[in-house]
This record gives structure tokens, C-alpha cells and sequence, in this order.
């Protein structure tokens, strides 16, 4: 397979994994961009199979990034979220949907990342189990186990209050 066809054939699957783990199109291009490159300047003679193979090089580049970066903005995203009064305008349905989806991205993106790797790979990219195991180098049991943590973990925070209410003596302090 060329290096073009390389390309063509799956820059959006490993735009899309990149994506969700980084959760901006600009890191994602950048990330994207990245992962073509190792690839082309790799030797590929010996890659069977090419799909599991780029997007491991695509979450180990996602999870570099992540390393670097502290997660001062998501908490400033949630921060902001919950003091924010709740409007119930039907006007504002559309908004309030939006707001919902990025609620939802917010409790996604605080998964550990080994997690919302696998979920990501799973629900987005559509891989199967041993395309999971063999992209993140690990034995499918691990995968299954991840992935029915982080989907439990999805769960719990979806279902428990964010926030708990201050005693009177918490908010004199």
C-alpha cells in the first residue's frame, strides 16, 4: 500500500480516535499529522494488519500529549458548568441539548485516560476486542475489564450529584 493510499484509507478514523481523546479539531490535525508521519517514515513490511497498528501510533501520541498538558481547562469547564443556573425557556431547548452534550463530554473526558482510550476505540472507531488488544499492546481481558470500568464509571458519574450542598459552617469559611 502507498503512502498515499495509506493515508486516504484511514486519515479519518485516526482523526476521529484523536478527536475524541483530545477533544479539539486543532490538536487532532496536529496529532493526525503526526501519526501519517511515523507511519510513512516507518518500515510497514512487517505491519499485518495497518489499522490496529496506526491507531496504537495515534493513542500513544494522544497520550503523550495528555501527559504534558494539566487538565486546568476541563476544570474550568466544570467549574463553570455547575454555577451556572439552569434556565428551563423552551426557547432554549436547542441550547440546553448542547449543553447536555458538552456535560457529556465533560464526564467522558474525566474517565482515566486507559479507560476512555479503550472506549474511545470501542464505540468510535468501532474496533472489535482483539483489534483493541493488539492496537494497545495489552491482552484482550485487560480491554474487557477496561472497557466495562469505564463504562460503569460513565454510569456512576452520570448518576450522582456533582456537586454537595455546604454545610452552613463550610460557607462561612
Amino acid at each position: 500500500m502507498s503512502d498515499r493510499e495509506l493515508f486516504e484509507t484511514y486519515k479519518e478514523q485516526v482523526y476521529r480516535l484523536c478527536y475524541y481523546m483530545m477533544r479539539s479539531h486543532a490538536d487532532a490535525e496536529d496529532i493526525c499529522q503526526e501519526v501519517f508521519v511515523k507511519a510513512i517514515l516507518a518500515n510497514r513490511s512487517q505491519i499485518q494488519e495497518l489499522k490496529p497498528w496506526l491507531l496504537r501510533i495515534a493513542t500513544n501520541e494522544c497520550n503523550s500529549v495528555l501527559k504534558r498538558r494539566k487538565n486546568g481547562w476541563t476544570k474550568e469547564l466544570l467549574t463553570y458548568l455547575l454555577s451556572r443556573p439552569r434556565n428551563s425557556n423552551p426557547v432554549e431547548e436547542g441550547y440546553d441539548q448542547q449543553e447536555m452534550k458538552m456535560e457529556f463530554y465533560e464526564l467522558y473526558s474525566r474517565l482515566p485516560d486507559k479507560l476512555r482510550m479503550v472506549v474511545t476505540l470501542r464505540y468510535v472507531n468501532e474496533l472489535t476486542v482483539p483489534e483493541i488488544a493488539s492496537a494497545m499492546g495489552v491482552p484482550e481481558g485487560t480491554v474487557k475489564s477496561r472497557l466495562n470500568r469505564g463504562l460503569k464509571n460513565l454510569q456512576k458519574m452520570a448518576t450522582t450529584p456533582q456537586v454537595k450542598e455546604m454545610t452552613s459552617s463550610e460557607a462561612r469559611l
